[in-house]
C-alpha cells in the first residue's frame, strides 16, 4: 500500500541519516584517539609543524578507504544487514505507535457511531448558541450583554423541543424553561431538578430527546465541544463586540461547517451591539 510504502521509505532515510552520524562518530574519535598518541606518545608535530598536515591527511585517507572498504566491498561496517535490522526497528516502533492511536480512534468513533444510530431519519440535531467576536459565551455562569431579539428568536426556535444543557448552564436559569423538555446532563448521580430529566451523557440525554425531530443543545462550552461532531445544525448569534469571558464557544472548521443563511442587525435602543443570526450545516 501507498502508506505502508512510504512509512518504509521514511525508515530507510532515518537509518540512512543515523548511519552517517555514527560513521562521522566513529572516524572522529578515531582520528582524534589516533592524532592523541602520535602527538604525546611519539610527539609528531612538535618537530614537524610544517608537514604534520601530510599526517593528518595521510590518517583520514586511511580511515576513509577502510570504511570504503567495510561498507561497500565486505558489508562489515553498517552494511545492508544493519540498515535492515534497524529499518525493522523503527517500522516496529512506528507500528506500535499507530496500533495506540487506533485502539483510541476506533474506541471515539464506536461511541460517535452509537450516538449517530440512535437519531432518527428526520431528527436534526441543532445546537443553539450566542457568542462574541473571539467566541466569548459568558463570565460567572452569566450572559454578558442582552439582546431582546435574540431571546425572542431563542425561544421561537426552541419552544416545543428539548433542550440539552450542562447542570450550570440550567443553574443559570431561575427555573426550567416552559415549554420545552429541559434535560440536564451532570456527572452528580444525586443531582435534582425540578421540570427536568437529569442525564449523565451526552449519548444519554440524546437517547431521552430520541422522538423528538429537533432537539437543541443549548450549552455550555463542554457540551458545544461534545456536541458538534454529531451535530447537523448551529444557529449562532455573533455579537460583534469583545468581552471578558471564561466561558467560550468551539472555533468552527469552515471545512466542515457551510454558513446557509444570515440575517445582520444593528444596535439601537434596545440593543448595544451590532449582531448577526447565522445558521451553519455540515
Amino acid at each position: 500500500m501507498q502508506n505502508q510504502h512510504e512509512q518504509y521509505e521514511n525508515a530507510r532515510k532515518r537509518v540512512k541519516q543515523k548511519k552517517r552520524l555514527y560513521f562521522h562518530f566513529v572516524v572522529f574519535v578515531l582520528g582524534s584517539i589516533i592524532l592523541t598518541v602520535l602527538n604525546k606518545a611519539l610527539h609528531i608535530g612538535e618537530d614537524f609543524i610544517t608537514n604534520w598536515y601530510i599526517i593528518v591527511i595521510t590518517i583520514w585517507t586511511f580511515l576513509f578507504l577502510l570504511h570504503i572498504v567495510n561498507v561497500f566491498i565486505t558489508n562489515r561496517f553498517f552494511g545492508k544487514e544493519w540498515e535492515r535490522i534497524q529499518t525493522e526497528k523503527i517500522l516496529a516502533k512506528h507500528d506500535k505507535k499507530v496500533a495506540k492511536l487506533e485502539k483510541t480512534v476506533l474506541k471515539e468513533h464506536h461511541i460517535q457511531e452509537e450516538i449517530t444510530s440512535r437519531k432518527q431519519d428526520q431528527q436534526v440535531i441543532t445546537i443553539i448558541a450566542a457568542a462574541a467576536e473571539n467566541n466569548e459565551l459568558g463570565k460567572d455562569n452569566k450572559l454578558i450583554w442582552h439582546l431582546s431579539n435574540d431571546l425572542k428568536r431563542f425561544k421561537k426556535l426552541t419552544s416545543g423541543h428539548h433542550i440539552i444543557m450542562g447542570r450550570k448552564t440550567f443553574e443559570s436559569f431561575p427555573k426550567a424553561l416552559p415549554n420545552r423538555t429541559n434535560v440536564i446532563i451532570t456527572r452528580d448521580t444525586n443531582y435534582q431538578a425540578e421540570n427536568a430529566v437529569v442525564v449523565h451523557s451526552l449519548k444519554e440525554a440524546l437517547t431521552v430527546a430520541k422522538d423528538d425531530s429537533q432537539p437543541f443543545i443549548i450549552g455550555g462550552g463542554e457540551i458545544y465541544q461534545q456536541s458538534l461532531s454529531i451535530a447537523d445544525r448551529i444557529e449562532l448569534t455573533r455579537v460583534h463586540h469583545s468581552f471578558e469571558a471564561d466561558t467560550f464557544f468551539p472555533e468552527l472548521d469552515l471545512n466542515i461547517w457551510r454558513e446557509i443563511a444570515r440575517e445582520d442587525c444593528y444596535k439601537d435602543e434596545k440593543h448595544n451591539y451590532d449582531y448577526s443570526f447565522i445558521t451553519y450545516e455540515k
